[in-house]
């Protein structure tokens, strides 16, 4: 690129040997695309149709997984069409919005995680005053929130990094991430300080909190009786998995790719893909098979088909 115009484009240069397996990722990428939408709207559509799972608890599920579908409708499509060309190459303005998106979602996740462990804790440890707490409005605020804090918060670093001078027009990795930072001529404080408040507030706090909670339902199901703990098992299983699996994938993109650590280009692809592939889908796997409610649904629905 000619670094004497005003350069806007940057070159995505973590991809292992796509000019020779270009169509295995795409029909790979394609194919688990269709699969992230079929499985997450399955289940928000059963959520959706079905009176029973009104629940504040299936509200959030529902809500999840519309942010699955979310985040990787704004993903995929550029991944697929990068597959396909000769160059993987994205706008500067581009990669700020990919930024934003892949960051505010992100935190959207721990956010509704939050307020399902929220819901969970008032439904075994105050079942009494379930009703009168958890009532519509409190739901509606809490996913207002949860899709509007990281938005806002995120989109602060994303419009100051609009106008910073570009030395690097090199990312190492397949879409925008932290990496960004790596392309800039001088480090910002600023931006660098943001960032973390980012991460506090809407990774390390939700986080904190989750634990904190999941720690006294164990403790009050252990002194309850043998059915409040079934029902604990049965309705916080689900959450802290898809938890535990969400944590290590942020944990990869916060320490790994910030301190650009020398991990081999093809284990940097196969950890990034992580993110995008496996995760939108191991949601509706893990609440279709251990929310019994949604199970049971879901095998009249297949039953159905047949």
């Amino acid at each position: 690129m000619d670094k004497e115009i005003n350069v806007t484009y940057i070159t995505l240069s973590g991809y292992v040997e796509v000019n020779k397996y270009r169509y295995l990722y795409f029909l790979i990428m394609f194919t688990v695309y269709i699969l992230i939408i079929c499985c997450n709207s399955t289940i928000v559509y059963l959520i959706v149709i079905h009176k029973n799972l009104h629940e504040p608890m299936y509200v959030f599920i529902a809500a999840l997984l519309l942010n699955s579908v979310l985040f990787s409708t704004a993903m995929y499509p550029k991944l697929l069409i990068d597959f396909l060309s000769e160059k993987q190459i994205i706008s500067y303005s581009a990669c700020l919005f990919q930024f934003q998106i892949f960051y505010s979602l992100g935190g959207s996740e721990f956010l509704l995680l939050a307020a399902m462990a929220y819901d969970r804790y008032v439904s075994i440890c105050k079942p009494l005053q379930y009703p009168t707490i958890m009532r519509k409005t409190t739901v509606r605020v809490f996913l207002v929130l949860a899709w509007l804090l990281p938005a806002c918060q995120v989109a602060v670093p994303a419009v100051l990094s609009a106008n910073r001078k570009l030395c690097n027009f090199t990312l190492k990795g397949i879409f925008c991430n932290n990496l960004i930072y790596k392309l800039y001529c001088v480090s910002s404080r600023v931006l660098s300080a943001l960032g973390l408040i980012i991460l506090l507030n809407i990774v390390f706090f939700p986080m904190l909190y989750i634990v904190f909670t999941y720690t006294r339902i164990l403790i009050i199901s252990y002194r309850s009786s043998r059915e409040v703990r079934k029902k604990a098992a049965q309705t916080c299983l689900p959450h802290l998995l898809v938890l535990i699996n969400f944590s290590l994938l942020c944990t990869y993109d916060v320490i790994i790719l910030r301190l650009e650590s020398d991990f081999p280009k093809t284990a940097r692809l196969i950890m990034t893909l992580q993110v995008v592939l496996y995760h939108p889908l191991f949601n509706p796997i893990i609440y279709g098979l251990k929310m019994k409610e949604i199970s049971k649904h879901l095998k009249r629905l297949f039953s159905q088909v047949r």
